[in-house]
């Protein structure tokens, strides 16, 4: 079986002959690659080139995201102006300007202002959402599974839903909390604008070939505790996740960072399986807790903390966690590492990941 092959049959629980390793290198290739300290030999190769060379599958959302187009109304335009150490982006519509100041580093980028700080700037966001049009890019869809062919099974991840775009991309987590208490109507009415937009785009992803969708959340209980995942994110999840159910796809969120006190909403999600769910020492999990909570229902995409990569930790610690996580989840498992490999990981230690893999079908 291909990569592609194997990838379907596990979300579809059909037999296969091994499990399928994507470890999610494009974060320390393009930082390395950016700085000028790629290791030889992959220092002359192209990013698909370094997949090959390792041997694994890639998570092909940087391949597929783009296929959803979202665009705005006519009259709206952006203006960015740069700073010192990021940018300013002016958002202008027909009925007022939403302001957000980024700070950019060599390897992340953080908002440092948010464009929702008023119940003015909800109603200028409302009409901006209410006013997007969304599309599929079919032929863009071919060209990028042609150029992945066989290495995967094409993914998206989706726009983060209500309460996790608040709090990272729109209002910030304190000026939300503040929200909450103080007008928790307006954090409110500002949800329910976000659920009811995203239908200009969930019906063109519904409608699309791709058949297994990431909710690209990045749930953390100390951003986003368990009564407010109870009340806000699980119904949404629910109800996607019957949704694509239904049309014959698969789902699964991005749950990294600590969330023990979350694994109790795992079974009633209702998604086929989580991403990134991070053992300790890096995340607040023993492998215990992730399997009773997965079951055996449940697929774990990743799973290896990314500490294990780590050229400080022993080299048969990481042997010991590698062979854990397969023999603990197999063959409900895209194995991987929880979140991603450091730009200073042992590329080593990544390539020899898929060799124990593949011990595991030999």
């Amino acid at each position: 079986m291909t990569f592609r092959e194997r990838t379907l049959r596990i979300f579809r629980h059909e037999p296969v002959e091994n499990i399928v390793y994507q470890p999610r290198i494009e974060h320390w290739y393009n930082y390395n690659r950016r700085q000028g300290t790629l290791p030889a030999p992959y220092d002359r190769m192209e990013l698909l080139e370094v997949y090959d060379h390792l041997g694994c599958s890639i998570r092909p959302y940087h391949y597929f995201n783009g296929c959803l187009k979202i665009e705005e109304h006519p009259d709206v335009r952006t203006e960015v102006r740069p700073t010192h150490d990021g940018h300013i982006a002016f958002t202008i519509t027909p009925v007022g300007t939403l302001v957000t100041r980024v700070e950019v580093s060599e390897l992340a980028r953080h908002t440092v202002e948010y464009p929702v700080k008023t119940a003015a700037d909800v109603d200028v966001l409302e009409w901006l959402l209410r006013n997007r049009r969304a599309w599929f890019d079919m032929e863009l869809f071919r060209r990028q599974d042609e150029l992945v062919g066989d290495r995967t099974a094409p993914m998206m991840y989706l726009p983060r839903v209500n309460m996790q775009r608040i709090l990272i991309e729109l209002v910030g987590w304190e000026n939300a909390l503040f929200m909450l208490a103080d007008d928790r109507p307006l954090l409110e009415r500002l949800v329910r604008i976000i659920d009811e937009t995203d239908e200009i785009w969930l019906q063109v992803v519904l409608d699309c070939p791709i058949e297994i969708f990431n909710f690209g959340d990045n749930i953390d209980e100390y951003l986003l505790s368990p009564p407010l995942f109870e009340e806000f994110v699980l119904p949404v999840y629910q109800d996607r996740a019957r949704r694509f159910r239904e049309r014959g796809k698969f789902t699964h969120s991005h749950f990294d960072g600590n969330v023990k006190h979350l694994l109790k909403y795992l079974q009633v999600s209702g998604l086929d399986g989580f991403e990134a769910l991070t053992p300790q020492p890096q995340g607040d999990l023993t492998i215990q807790e992730m399997k009773e909570a997965l079951g055996g229902n449940l697929i774990l995409l990743d799973g290896i903390p990314m500490t294990a990569f780590l050229p400080s930790t022993p080299y048969e610690e990481f042997e010991r966690q590698t062979r854990e996580i397969i023999e603990t989840f197999s063959p409900n498992l895209i194995l991987g590492i929880s979140d991603e490999p450091s730009p200073v990981c042992d590329i080593e230690r990544v390539r020899r990941a898929g060799e124990i893999m593949e011990e595991y079908a030999r």
